[in-house]
Protein backbone atom coordinates (compact mmCIF):
# COMPACT_ATOMS: atom_id res chain seq x y z
CA UNK A 1 0.00 0.00 0.00
CA UNK A 2 1.13 3.56 -0.55
CA UNK A 3 2.04 5.35 2.08
CA UNK A 4 -0.15 8.41 2.71
CA UNK A 5 2.63 10.76 2.70
CA UNK A 6 3.55 10.48 -1.07
CA UNK A 7 -0.23 11.28 -1.57
CA UNK A 8 0.30 14.65 0.00
CA UNK A 9 3.63 15.63 -1.72
CA UNK A 10 2.23 14.76 -5.02
CA UNK A 11 -0.60 17.01 -3.57
CA UNK A 12 1.58 19.68 -2.88
CA UNK A 13 3.51 19.29 -5.91
CA UNK A 14 0.52 19.88 -7.74
CA UNK A 15 -1.55 22.70 -5.75
CA UNK A 16 2.54 24.38 -6.25
CA UNK A 17 2.19 23.94 -10.43
CA UNK A 18 -1.30 25.23 -9.95
CA UNK A 19 -0.40 28.71 -7.67
CA UNK A 20 2.37 29.16 -9.70
CA UNK A 21 0.69 29.18 -13.12
CA UNK A 22 -2.54 31.47 -11.52
CA UNK A 23 0.65 33.92 -10.25
CA UNK A 24 2.80 33.55 -13.61
CA UNK A 25 0.59 33.18 -16.84
CA UNK A 26 -0.73 35.94 -18.38
CA UNK A 27 -2.82 33.98 -20.41
CA UNK A 28 -6.21 33.66 -19.12
CA UNK A 29 -6.30 30.16 -20.16
CA UNK A 30 -3.13 29.21 -18.06
CA UNK A 31 -4.74 30.88 -15.01
CA UNK A 32 -7.41 28.81 -15.28
CA UNK A 33 -5.64 25.45 -15.92
CA UNK A 34 -3.38 26.51 -13.07
CA UNK A 35 -6.92 26.33 -11.02
CA UNK A 36 -8.01 23.56 -12.37
CA UNK A 37 -4.53 22.08 -11.02
CA UNK A 38 -5.13 23.62 -7.25
CA UNK A 39 -8.61 21.92 -7.07
CA UNK A 40 -7.60 18.61 -8.51
CA UNK A 41 -4.43 19.01 -5.60
CA UNK A 42 -7.32 19.49 -2.66
CA UNK A 43 -9.02 16.68 -4.23
CA UNK A 44 -6.16 14.18 -3.76
CA UNK A 45 -6.27 15.34 -0.36
CA UNK A 46 -9.65 14.71 0.39
CA UNK A 47 -9.07 11.22 -1.23
CA UNK A 48 -6.04 10.50 0.80
CA UNK A 49 -6.93 11.40 4.05
CA UNK A 50 -10.33 9.52 3.64
CA UNK A 51 -8.52 6.60 2.46
CA UNK A 52 -6.27 7.15 4.95
CA UNK A 53 -9.40 7.22 7.92
CA UNK A 54 -12.42 6.11 6.99
CA UNK A 55 -12.07 3.43 3.53
CA UNK A 56 -12.54 0.37 5.79
CA UNK A 57 -15.37 1.78 7.97
CA UNK A 58 -18.29 1.94 4.76
CA UNK A 59 -18.18 5.71 5.23
CA UNK A 60 -18.18 7.43 1.71
CA UNK A 61 -18.46 11.04 2.55
CA UNK A 62 -15.02 11.47 1.20
CA UNK A 63 -16.04 10.32 -1.80
CA UNK A 64 -19.04 12.10 -2.48
CA UNK A 65 -17.57 15.56 -1.19
CA UNK A 66 -14.91 14.70 -4.03
CA UNK A 67 -17.53 14.15 -6.72
CA UNK A 68 -18.95 17.26 -5.81
CA UNK A 69 -15.51 19.26 -5.92
CA UNK A 70 -15.46 17.88 -9.55
CA UNK A 71 -18.68 19.02 -10.46
CA UNK A 72 -18.02 22.26 -9.27
CA UNK A 73 -14.77 22.50 -10.99
CA UNK A 74 -16.14 21.18 -14.02
CA UNK A 75 -18.86 24.04 -13.97
CA UNK A 76 -16.72 26.79 -13.09
CA UNK A 77 -14.21 25.39 -16.52
CA UNK A 78 -17.27 26.05 -18.66
CA UNK A 79 -18.38 29.65 -17.16
CA UNK A 80 -14.70 30.49 -17.40
CA UNK A 81 -14.43 29.27 -20.77
CA UNK A 82 -17.41 31.31 -21.81
CA UNK A 83 -16.14 34.68 -19.94
CA UNK A 84 -12.90 34.71 -22.23
CA UNK A 85 -14.58 33.71 -25.32
CA UNK A 86 -16.56 37.08 -24.74
CA UNK A 87 -13.35 38.75 -23.26
CA UNK A 88 -11.98 37.91 -26.50
CA UNK A 89 -14.61 38.44 -29.28
CA UNK A 90 -14.93 42.26 -27.19
CA UNK A 91 -11.02 43.26 -26.97
CA UNK A 92 -9.39 40.17 -29.45
CA UNK A 93 -7.08 39.67 -26.84
CA UNK A 94 -7.30 36.67 -23.59
CA UNK A 95 -4.33 37.83 -22.04
CA UNK A 96 -5.55 38.82 -17.98
CA UNK A 97 -3.95 42.72 -17.89
CA UNK A 98 -5.78 43.56 -21.09
CA UNK A 99 -9.37 42.35 -19.87
CA UNK A 100 -9.60 44.89 -16.99
CA UNK A 101 -12.84 46.52 -17.93
CA UNK A 102 -15.81 44.99 -17.21
CA UNK A 103 -17.92 47.04 -20.10
CA UNK A 104 -17.16 47.01 -22.98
Amino acid sequence: MIPLSWYLILSGLLFLIGLLAVLIRKNSIGILMGIELILNAANINLLAFWRYLYANSGDHRGQMFVIVVFVVAAAEAAVGLAMIISAYRRKNTIVANEINELKG
